[in-house]
């Protein structure tokens, strides 16, 4: 090949890769895509094919490298130019005017001081430093002196630029910030969790901080990060006078900074502004838990100085929570349809904005060892959101009695063990504990799997424990004079649940298989078996390369569900549910009526036509899809009665919104 076609090539490479920033740009920083995601998706993988055609031409700093590595690597360490401090918290406004008492004696000024308040996202921190304008190294903050090296799980990160844009930049900057994970996406992955049998993440923070430090990028890719940068390490090449100077290039570089940055001329426009957040905190799709504020002179910041911990020049408003203090009594262990055992604290009774608190999820035995948690300890809870109860940390450390796994499961003392593949859970093993098929029951009479309307907690726990139902196929065996024994079951409640129960054996395909509970395999994965395999047959037999070729099935979940099939009790299960009239209805996504081919629906409010599961498979039928949170590649958000913040992304995101109404005329 000769020089000039490789130049050519080079150029075709450069020419894309500055496209693909451009597009970047418009879609994270500017909330304006002019393209397409298709087209954009195109773009990339032209790029991807050409670097792969001419390797010696691919660069560090490539938008290609968005999708993560397959190697697994170790965490190393870097050491931070500038040290990264933590922030001194205060919890009231008379607190603040001390604080700025004390910088202005110390400044020995008599006058007012100008300020930067933004938002305090309750996330983790990054340190990013870029070298040239390339973003040359990553790592999280650690000790302060030393993090660790996270640069492959932040290229993940859309909206942070691998390459500074516009003008004006340094030889090397340290460019802090906070990496988080918005309410949508940590709902998202939750559900995944939970029908995957995985344990579910406390908080979005949590949720962040583990998946930052994945040792496959690749999965941190799909986890859905933000970024927000908020603060200036070291800088080498550029001279920066204030905080508010220092916001305004990284907006000129795209980086994305938080859109409520509000400069202040007063202490008491800040005062003003941290009243105004804390009665709309719960309006924003990211969770935070108070307002940051800095001096805006980087001069004054360098003639304040620091402490041996935090900045002086900065502070943070701490918003009051709805906290209360409390004895735990005691924990209990409950044991879930996979048999993950979760600690509950039984808490001295206490009163937490006009509710009794009683009990406060532990989440896993991790959690409770970072907490150092004991029974008999003095503990503050606080309503995490108005709603949850959980235990924030010890106050008074009373109790002697750690807290261990249990070595036998609490109901059925079946073994207990922590797998290799899992940090955190711990698992009964024993497939016939009770409170675990109480569960798996449960979920398979849901209305996303079998729709058996009638069969919830109370009468599943009777129907275990009067042995009136052993397996899925029992169901289906369940006569009138079973039902009369169950408590407060008259005629009607009877024949409503007999109905609803032969309903059921004609759901489709997809339904079943989701309601089976098969280990890793959610609502999608369900769908997409249904629709390649078309008979449940053909499922069972599959061999895990059968599965693979599948591009939704990855390696996990392929092992998962040949594991399952080849047990001889669920073959025989199979069988029994064939012979009691379970039957599948057909689904695939090409059909006749094919309206909505292609087209991605989010929904959020009240529908009064149909339940949710009910209009997702609808947009199911019809060639559609659907997501439980809005993004870019969202198409269409149906509104009902009272829709939640997902309406706010759709506005930013400018997402086509359609209301009840209007989609049911979308679906003829």
């Amino acid at each position: 090949m000769g020089s000039k076609m490789r130049k050519d090539y080079k150029q075709e490479i450069d020419r894309l890769k500055k496209m693909i920033r451009h597009h970047n740009r418009l879609y994270y920083i500017q909330s304006n895509p002019q393209m397409s995601d298709k087209e954009y998706d195109d773009l990339v993988r032209k790029l991807r094919g050409l670097e792969e055609k001419f390797p010696q031409y691919k660069t560090d700093d490539s938008p290609t490298l968005r999708v993560g590595s397959d190697i697994a690597r170790s965490l190393n360490t870097i050491r931070h130019k500038a040290k990264m401090l933590s922030l001194e918290n205060t919890y009231s406004f008379e607190e603040l005017i001390d604080w700025e008492n004390r910088q202005k004696k110390n400044l020995k000024r008599s006058g007012s001081l100008e300020y930067i308040a933004e938002l305090k996202i309750d996330g983790v921190s990054a340190n990013l430093t870029y070298r040239k304008s390339k973003l040359a190294i990553a790592a999280t903050r650690g000790n302060g002196e030393i993090g660790e090296d996270v640069l492959m799980n932040i290229k993940t990160i859309s909206s942070i630029p691998l390459v500074l844009s516009g003008k004006n930049h340094p030889d090397s900057i340290e460019i802090r910030g906070e990496v988080y994970m918005d309410k949508d996406g940590f709902n998202k992955l939750n559900v995944q969790r939970k029908q995957q049998g995985l344990e579910l993440f406390a908080n979005p923070r949590n949720a962040a901080s583990g998946s930052l430090k994945l040792l496959d990028a690749k999965t941190t890719a799909k986890r859905e990060l933000n970024f927000f940068a908020h603060s200036l390490g070291e800088v080498k090449g550029l001279e920066i006078n204030s905080q508010k100077e220092f916001m305004e290039l990284l907006r000129n570089w795209s980086m994305p900074v938080n859109p409520h940055v509000k400069f202040c001329n007063s202490l008491q426009e800040v005062i003003e502004y941290c009243q105004y957040w804390q009665g709309k905190k719960d309006s924003l799709n990211y969770d935070i838990d108070g307002i940051v504020v800095k001096v805006n002179s980087i001069k004054k910041q360098r003639m304040l100085g620091t402490t041996l911990k935090s900045p002086r020049w900065a502070i943070a408003y701490k918003f009051p929570a709805q906290q209360a203090t409390t004895d735990i009594l005691d924990v209990t262990f409950g044991v879930g349809r996979t048999g993950i055992i979760t600690p509950v604290a039984v808490l001295k009774p206490v009163e937490c904005s006009g509710v009794i608190i009683k009990h406060a999820t532990l989440h896993n035995f991790d959690e409770i060892k970072r907490l150092d948690i004991r029974i008999g300890d003095k503990v503050l809870i606080e309503r995490a959101g108005d709603v949850i109860p959980k235990i924030v940390k010890v106050v008074k450390s009373k109790g002697k009695k750690k807290i261990l796994p249990p070595i036998k499961c609490p109901v059925c003392s079946g073994k207990v063990i922590k797998e290799k593949d899992e940090d955190v859970a711990w698992r009964c093993i024993n497939p016939n504990c009770s409170q675990q098929f109480e569960a798996k029951l449960l979920h398979f009479a849901s209305k996303q799997a079998m729709d058996i309307e009638g069969m919830g907690y109370i009468v599943v726990s009777q129907l275990v424990k009067l042995n009136l139902v052993n397996d899925f196929s029992d169901i289906y065996k369940l006569t009138e004079q079973d039902l009369r024994s169950l408590d407060l079951f008259k005629e009607r409640k009877i024949n409503n649940l007999l109905r609803a129960i032969e309903s059921s054996k004609t759901r489709t395909l997809s339904r079943f298989i989701y309601a089976l509970g098969i280990r890793h395999v959610g609502e999608k994965a369900a769908f997409v078996l249904a629709n390649h395999f078309d008979k449940l047959d053909n499922i069972i037999k599959a061999k895990k390369s059968d599965l693979e070729s599948i591009y939704e099935i990855g390696s996990v979940m392929a092992d998962s569900i040949v594991a399952y099939f080849s047990q001889n009790k669920v073959r025989k299960l199979m069988g029994k549910l064939k012979k009691s009239g379970v039957r599948f209805t057909n689904e695939k996504t090409v059909k006749k009526n094919n309206i909505l081919n292609g087209k991605t629906f989010v929904f959020t409010g009240e529908l009064k036509s149909f339940t949710r599961q009910q209009a997702r498979a609808l947009v199911r039928s019809r060639g559609g899809s659907f997501s439980s949170s809005v993004s870019s590649k969202t198409d269409f958000l149906v509104a009902g009665d009272d829709p939640g913040s997902k309406l706010l992304k759709a506005k930013r995101l400018k997402v086509a919104i359609v209301h009840e109404g209007e989609f049911k005329e979308m679906l003829k």
